[in-house]
């Protein structure tokens, strides 16, 4: 390959890069010129080197010059660059232009950056939303659980976007207002007659404030009846306590099972010493045989009063048969 060819290849490489970059900008700079805006030729050009997408930043510019809002092409560009949505914002402040909504380019690229959808939030502040509380079960002072469930109408507070709180503590916030206000009635049943007194109370506590919303209104949408929870306390505490009186009169049996185990074991103890101390009885008459001090007439006259005391129980019981006998 020769030096003729090399260059030419290269003069067509350069008049390709040169249709692809100069030619589709000089189209954008034409629709650009036509339609009022001022974008530079060489700014388009440079976009490519930027990475940023020149189609898309005339366009927006575009849109709001014919929006009648006066936006430089360089703040677009760094928008985009900074990870925003570029055409979102521009759509977000002709809404708030045409609703008459105060929002400059810097709080809308703010709120963008932020993570959430300023056009969104625009259409919200036009329109509000409405947001639906999970069922929330209260019980009020009688013992009667109520559920309940309310519909939030919510507006977007554009000045408090950034950095404010979502429907999630909205939504925490009226359903513990539910509860506290449920939970404080004396009755469940004023609370069925008036279930707006709840959506009165709520709304007097500012549970709006640090969030990114402004609560308009809040509608009980429904109320039922749930458990008798008083009811079932109070069953619950009944067997609790028959449980411990059981429990206690058990532990009374034990203790008076025990105390005659130990008393019938006392009584044992105390006949296996009179019968060892009966053992020792002839043992102390041999030793009193041996020494003199127990003579054969002292033994003798022993005997008998042991018999004719034998004698005397044996009478006595036969009497006792007899009698039991003769009432039979």
């Amino acid at each position: 390959m020769g030096l003729s060819q090399i260059i030419l290849i290269l003069i067509i490489v350069a008049l390709f890069v040169l249709i692809y970059f100069v030619g589709a900008s000089i189209s954008l700079w034409v629709q650009a010129l036509v339609s009022g805006a001022s974008v530079g030729l060489l700014n388009i050009i440079f976009m490519r080197f930027r990475k940023v997408p020149p189609k898309m930043i005339v366009e927006c510019k575009i849109m709001a010059v014919k929006a009648g809002i006066s936006l430089s092409s360089n703040d677009m560009e760094s928008h985009y660059l900074a990870g925003g949505n570029v055409q979102r914002l521009i759509q977000a402040l002709i809404a708030a232009d045409k609703a008459n909504i105060e929002l400059n380019f810097n709080r809308a690229a703010a709120i963008d950056l932020a993570g959430r959808n300023v056009l969104e939030a625009v259409q919200m502040s036009v329109n509000p939303k409405v947001i639906e509380t999970p069922l929330v079960a209260a019980m009020a002072k009688d013992g009667i659980q109520l559920k309940a469930i309310a519909r939030v109408t919510v507006r977007a507070n554009l000045d408090r976007l950034v950095g404010g709180a979502g429907e999630e503590t909205i939504l925490a916030r009226v359903g513990e207002g539910i509860v506290t206000t449920i939970g404080s009635a004396d009755s469940h049943k004023r609370v069925l007659e008036n279930p707006d007194t709840i959506s009165k109370t709520v709304l007097t506590k500012g549970l709006d404030s640090g969030t990114a919303y402004e609560i308009l209104s809040i509608d009980i949408a429904d109320v039922d009846i749930g458990k008798n929870i008083g009811a079932e306390l109070e069953t619950d505490r009944a067997e609790a306590d028959k449980k411990i009186a059981q429990a206690k009169a058990e532990e009374r049996r034990a203790m008076a099972f025990a105390a005659e185990q130990e008393m019938k074991a006392r009584v044992e103890e105390m006949r296996a010493k009179v019968v060892e101390a009966e053992a020792e009885i002839p043992l102390a008459m041999a030793e009193a045989f041996r020494k003199g001090n127990l003579g054969i007439m002292d033994y003798y006259k022993m005997k008998n009063i042991m018999a004719d005391t034998e004698m005397r129980s044996q009478i006595g019981c036969g009497k006792d048969a007899d009698e039991d006998q003769t009432g039979q």
